[in-house]
Parts: C-alpha cells; structure tokens; sequence
C-alpha cells in the first residue's frame, strides 16, 4: 500500500495526520507513507522527528491582516500556487499513491486537488465542528470523509460522511497514568488542586499575558499552575515566576510531550479551543475552561467550544474577556466538587476512541473497491 498525507501547519493538523500514519503502519506493515506539508511550517520538523518522509510545498495562504509585509506575501501567492502544482504532480506521478489522504492545511488543497485531477481516490480527515472552505470544495470528489461531530451534513454530501471522531495521540488515548505520578513529574504536591494552561502547539499571547497578571491568585487559592506558554513567551514568563519566587507553585514549561502526565495531574485544564485539544479533554474528562483563539479561519474555534458547552461539558471564555473573567470562573470549579464532577462525566460522553483505526478502516474500504 502506498499513501500519501497532506497538510499541516499546526498541531491540530499535524497530531492527526502522524496518529494516522501510525495506526496505517500498524496493520500495513508493509505500507509506504510519504507525507506532503508547507514549507517553513511545523510539519516539516514534527514529521521526520516522527519517523516519516515529508515533501514541502511553497505554498502559503491569503493573509488578510493589512501591513506591507503581508502585502508582498499576497501578490506573491499565486506564483507559489503554481510552483506547488508543478510540483504536487511529478510528487504524484512519482509516488504513485493508492489513495491521499487530506489532514487540513495549507499543503492539503493543491496535494488532494492534483491526486482527483489524477484520478487518485482522496478521503478528508476534517477535525472541527465548522468545516473550512477548501474542505468543501475538496469534498465533492473525495470519496470518504471522516468527521469527529455531528449535523456535518451541513457542509459535506450526507452519503459520504463518517463518524469516526479525531484522532489523538495514543498515549492520550491510552492514558494509564495516575493524577500521583502526574504531580511526582511535575514535582507538584498532590494535596492540592492543580491547573493546567495550554495555549495550542504555538502558544497563546492572550492567556500567557492574563496569567502574567494573575499569578498571585494561584497562591492566594491554594492552587498549583502547569503552565505551556509556547516558545515566543517563555523567556518573559519563566523570567517573571522566577522573580515573583512562585517556583513552588507554577511550573513553567515551554511545550510538554508528557502531555499524558500532565492530564493526569490536572484537575482543571485552560485550553484554545482547537478540534484536536477538545477531542483529548473528551477522552480525558476533565473540567475546562475554553479560550477559543480570535485569529482562526470562520471562528470555528468557537463553534467547537460551543459544541462543549451546550452540553454542560465546558465554559466558555471570549479571549477579549480572559483577563477579567478567568479566575472567577476558574474559583467556581474549584471551589465545587459537584461542578467538577458534572463536567468530567459530561465531557467524557463526549469522547471517540479508536478514530485512527476506524479511518483506515475507510481507507482500507476505498483501496479494495
């Protein structure tokens, strides 16, 4: 079997295409994958650390914040959409895939493009409740797309829908730690409550920059802090715990691979509000506060936290209210057994396991017929 996977950019495209690859390798020893990501992107460092081979693409996206520099970026757009096409097809008729496999992304429109122009079956993989524009130009030749919520039909031909959920790293999926040996890693004390910020794979200015500034109320309450800021803050924040000498209580990481250790010892989480983040909190059941990010295509952010609350499962926080609203909100969970309780069991009705093994369930249906 060969494959290839397309698309990146972001942890939340990059996670599911590698948990694909891996769930694929699993029972297709033998498969050969090739993953086709963006130039300059994360997927050009997460894929190889992986194990698997990447092409890059110089493709970019419009950018519709209005400076000199995304000016130039823009009228340079569709020349790099050129160059990217000539290259997607000879990568194609190269490769010689069975099948393609779109993850969402900038790379993922011209790869799933070509592969249909070359008569190549595509699938989509659309992890958010509010499916993107090139998701649904894409999906009128795909031949399966899987989806991790329901009322998909909206966006997306009914008969071509599967609910599959979105796949999520298999540690997350597997979590076997206990909230003990999650505090020993952190070296936090297991007496006390502990709250756990992540900000997305990038980081999140907004609640790196509320925390900042309500450092003291963590001590105050008797609470403990995990805090992932990202690499472009982490310097300023560990620069100022350091000063405020909260060591003890906040511990300041620039990204956490343990992520499995720290669900473990969270007993609140402060999340964006991205698919691949929310399908972890289902699957770990843990109270949240979501932040959704303001910078994403079509607010989808939103509408996937919306999706959570609706069902009493999360609270939602506007970013542009973070700083005023977090720590009475988070005060209200914490200082309630019966909220948390409730959160937890709603939130873990939420979660789909085993979605990377019923998407090659689908690909494995597309090569045999």
């Amino acid at each position: 079997m060969k494959a290839i996977i397309s698309g990146g950019g972001s942890g939340g495209h990059i996670f599911p295409a590698i948990a694909i690859a891996n769930a694929l390798r699993k029972r297709h020893p033998e498969a050969d994958i090739l993953f086709v990501g963006a130039e300059g992107k994360m997927e050009m460092e997460k894929v190889p650390a992986a194990g698997y081979v990447i092409k890059g693409l110089p493709i970019d996206g419009l950018h519709r914040q209005l400076n000199w520099t995304n000016l130039k970026r823009n009228l340079l757009l569709p020349f790099k959409i050129l160059k990217s096409n000539r290259m997607v097809k000879s990568i194609i008729r190269d490769f010689a895939p069975d099948i393609v496999i779109g993850v969402g992304g900038y790379a993922s429109e011209p790869t799933l493009k070509m592969a249909e122009q070359m008569g190549i079956p595509t699938l989509l993989q659309e992890q958010n409740s509010y499916a993107g524009l090139t998701n649904k130009m894409l999906s009128k030749k795909a031949r399966t797309i899987c989806v991790a919520y329901d009322g998909m039909e909206r966006f997306f031909p009914a008969e071509k829908i599967v609910m599959t959920g979105n796949p999520v790293r298999r540690e997350i999926e597997e979590m076997s730690v206990t909230r003990e040996e999650g505090c020993q890693h952190f070296g936090l004390d297991s007496s006390r409550q502990v709250i756990l910020s992540v900000g997305g794979s990038l980081g999140a200015r907004s609640i790196n920059q509320m925390l900042l500034r309500n450092m003291s109320a963590f001590k105050e309450n008797n609470l403990q802090l995990i805090w992932q800021t990202g690499q472009w803050m982490y310097d300023e924040v560990s620069s100022a715990v350091n000063k405020a000498k909260a060591t003890e209580w906040i511990k300041v990481h620039k990204f956490i691979k343990e992520m499995d250790r720290a669900y473990a010892a969270a007993d609140v989480v402060i999340s964006r509000a991205g698919a691949i983040a929310i399908s972890e909190l289902c699957l770990v059941g843990k109270p949240v506060i979501l932040i959704p990010s303001p910078n994403v295509a079509e607010d989808h952010q939103t509408k996937n936290a919306q999706s959570l609350v609706d069902k009493g499962a999360a609270f939602l926080i506007k970013d542009n209210e973070c700083s005023e609203k977090i720590i009475p909100n988070l005060l209200k969970i914490t200082n309630s057994t019966e909220i948390q309780k409730n959160m937890s069991l709603c939130c873990k009705k939420l979660g789909l396991t085993h979605a990377a093994d019923k998407i090659v369930d689908e690909i494995d249906k597309i090569i045999e017929n």
